[in-house]
């Protein structure tokens, strides 16, 4: 059999256009290796066709291809080939054009591809860019956290601080030092407040526990005392009961280490 003839036929049985004898020839065909071989590379292209509809290339390019279709169709009187339904006609097209449609496939995947690529840039980009905003504000913080010619200023660091998504080994050493040796005591309340949103992080709880037997400030220590007993920070017993049997600390600062111990007893 012509293998343009058996083309048209293999295509015509993948689309189930034949009826029970020429189906019959097809399948005793399709018992030759190369019919078979021929048949698998014909499906492989009808399936990419039919599975390409999510993306559609732009309307030259399909304006192009119809084109290229319609000419070839007007110049065949051999009608050798492959039928398709077309509002309602059936026109006849060589193999060739099989090759067409497979490289319109081809490009369709390229584009999906290729917006995918694109896609993931940008996401690459955003991140970059974030993290760059977020360095960013790091660095502002340290510097303001380290002018000691403004409280101000160190307070505003602080406020910085607290608006970071999240604090790393830099940041909860600069605040704990700012906790535990500003002169200034809104400063310190400020760096505690950052520190006390990251709570959950191991190290911040062990800076906060650590600041505890080095604060000498009352209104921090208050403050610090609330934060401790809030976070259920049971190993700060022993140093609550030392503050409540100190003869400097005041009496403010006493009851509330008291009220922590019976809070975390």
């Amino acid at each position: 059999m012509e293998k343009e003839k058996l083309e048209s036929l293999l295509i015509d049985y993948i689309d189930g256009n034949l009826n029970d004898a020429e189906r019959a020839m097809v399948e005793k065909e399709l018992q030759n290796e190369s019919t078979a071989k021929l048949y698998n590379q014909l499906k492989e292209v009808i399936d990419l066709m039919g599975n390409s509809k999510a993306k559609v290339p732009g309307v030259s390019l399909k304006q192009n291809f119809e084109k290229a279709l319609q000419a070839e169709i007007s110049k065949s009187k051999n009608p050798h080939t492959v039928s398709t339904q077309t509002t309602g006609k059936q026109i006849f097209f060589q193999p060739w054009v099989l090759r067409v449609a497979a490289a319109v496939v081809l490009l369709i995947v390229g584009v999906v591809i290729g917006d995918k690529i694109s896609t993931n840039r940008q996401h690459a980009q955003e991140l970059a860019k974030l993290k760059e905003e977020v360095e960013n504000n790091k660095r502002m913080m340290l510097s303001m956290l380290e002018n000691q010619q403004s409280a101000s200023q160190r307070v505003m660091g602080a406020t910085v601080a607290y608006e970071l998504p999240k604090a790393d080994d830099e940041i909860v050493n600069a605040l704990s030092k700012t906790l535990n040796e500003d002169p200034n005591t809104n400063v310190r309340l400020a760096a505690l407040e950052a520190l006390g949103k990251f709570y959950q992080q191991g190290h911040v709880r062990k800076a906060l526990v650590t600041s505890l037997s080095t604060q000498k400030d009352p209104v921090v220590q208050i403050a610090l005392i609330r934060l401790l007993v809030q976070m259920k920070e049971k190993q700060i017993v022993n140093e609550l009961e030392k503050i409540t049997r100190d003869g400097q600390v005041m009496k403010a600062v006493k009851d509330e280490a008291h009220s922590g111990i019976l809070k975390l007893s």
